[in-house]
């Protein structure tokens, strides 16, 4: 039974992925707020820190480590925390998107469930030279998620 569960939920998040692979190119819009500033200044996201302030747009581009087990999700921690770049412990650890380090793409308000989306749209916009991320992970009726906010529209 837990690998059926394990399938249900790989079946959910596809969908979701799904319908947000069907929201309009990103592209590079420069049509925003600026707003306060993230914690981490990767040249790679530069472009993309346009932000309102505490949380404001519709979307981000979110990163995760998706773990099951509070321990696992726990070593993945110490190795962020150690310098192991996010796309790469993301690549070792997480149990759902794992070959594209943990991509997740633009997710709209209203798309993910509460705690997850309540964490992705109050973390800063940062990098992969200098992620910020959530700690402790953040719960939800999937598991243990550390997550990272790449850009906010």
């Amino acid at each position: 039974m837990p690998m059926l569960k394990g399938l249900v939920r790989q079946l959910e998040q596809f969908r979701v992925q799904q319908q947000v692979s069907k929201m309009p190119p990103k592209g590079k819009s420069g049509s925003g707020k600026a707003g306060k500033g993230g914690a981490a200044s990767g040249s790679d996201s530069a472009d993309k820190k346009a932000q309102g302030p505490k949380g404001g747009g519709n979307a981000v581009k979110v990163r995760h480590i998706l773990c099951e087990k509070h321990g696992k999700i726990m070593e993945a921690m110490e190795k962020l925390k150690s310098g192991m770049r996010f796309n790469e412990v993301a690549a070792q650890y997480s149990e759902d998107k794992a070959r594209q380090g943990g991509d997740l793409g633009w997710m709209t308000r209203g798309s993910m469930v509460g705690p997850f989306q309540e964490a992705a749209f109050a973390l800063p916009v940062s990098g992969m030279d200098k992620p910020v991320f959530t700690d402790p992970p953040v719960k939800t009726k999937f598991g243990y998620h550390i997550i990272m906010v790449e850009g906010r529209k």
